[in-house]
């Protein structure tokens, strides 16, 4: 069988990139996996620059909802290992969130976001059966995949968070912004100490210096440190935990920033609402301020 070459090329490439942007939708995290937990209310979004997708990418894991964690444990039960049941309980009451950027803005930057988007997910179910839980290991194996198989001229920045419902949030972070938390009793962003804000470099751009398989990776810049985790506690009800892409630190008219300042007040306006509504209020505002130079991704995670 022969194929015939397309009788109009610019006809055929938009084809193909409205059938890519279609594929690209349904990476995106549905309303049913937005993480449900007791005292703690989650809600994020993704605004891509061209209006359909772009290089940020949100990821949900709510265990409980992804998971069957009844039949793990009867698993691992009957394999003897509590250390797994153990921490297969203690997820039950977790959610994770994945918020990524590849550098660009381009619609087909978001075949990155997508690898790393299944890359992430099939290691979780590796993980949950191994550990009952996600290891600072699925992240050294994905930066080193990706550091053996990507562009040197593109790179990721990533946070890999779980917040619990006793409020304690414990993320990982590639060069990623820092995370904010609003005080509502303060009525301000809190100051946080550096040592509680430790990040390493993007996804992909150096090799991990602790993997089994570190000989087969070469690197004139070296290998990259050991994960290490951050944890940080939402004090007060009310609260808001605020985790973003650069697109928001970016985000400026005539030369004034909307970070922190005009975030901050927003915040500030809207914080007795639900997190879907301080979300909702906050992308309007977003938007009103200027027209978007990159993409932005945030999530509102609020204690109640």
């Amino acid at each position: 069988m022969t194929l015939k070459a397309p009788t109009d090329p610019l006809a055929f490439l938009t084809g193909e990139l409205k059938n890519f942007q279609e594929i690209a939708k349904y990476i995106l995290p549905l309303p049913g996996e937005i993480p449900s937990l007791a005292g703690i209310e989650v809600y994020g979004g993704v605004i891509p620059f061209n209006g359909v997708c772009g290089g940020d990418h949100l990821i949900y894991v709510d265990f409980k909802k992804r998971f069957d964690i009844d039949a793990r444990i009867r698993h691992a039960t009957g394999k003897g290992r509590p250390d797994i049941v153990a921490n297969l309980e203690r997820i039950r009451k977790m959610a994770g969130i994945v918020i990524l950027d590849v550098s660009g803005h381009h619609a087909t930057d978001t075949l990155l976001a997508a690898m790393l988007h299944q890359a992430f997910l099939l290691g979780a179910i590796y993980e949950i059966d191994m550990f009952g839980q996600i290891t600072k290991r699925l992240f050294e194996n994905i930066n080193t995949r990706f550091y053996n198989s990507s562009s040197l001229n593109k790179f990721v920045t990533m946070i890999y968070g779980e917040i619990s419902e006793d409020c304690t949030f414990r993320f990982l972070s590639a060069a990623h912004p820092n995370p904010v938390v609003f005080s509502s009793q303060q009525d301000r962003f809190m100051e946080v100490s550096e040592d509680l804000c430790t990040s390493f470099p993007p996804i992909g751009t150096l090799p991990s210096d602790n993997v089994i398989d570190k000989n087969r990776s070469r690197s004139i810049l070296g290998f990259k440190d050991q994960y290490q985790l951050n944890e940080w506690r939402l004090m007060g009800g009310g609260d808001i935990l605020l985790l973003y892409t650069d697109g928001l630190i970016d985000h400026v008219r005539g030369g004034e920033a909307y970070f922190p300042k005009h975030l901050e007040q927003k915040v500030r306006e809207v914080k007795h609402m639900n997190a879907r509504s301080i979300f909702e209020a906050i992308r309007t505002h977003f938007l009103e301020f200027a027209d978007l130079s990159d993409d932005a991704s945030f999530v509102v995670i609020k204690r109640t």
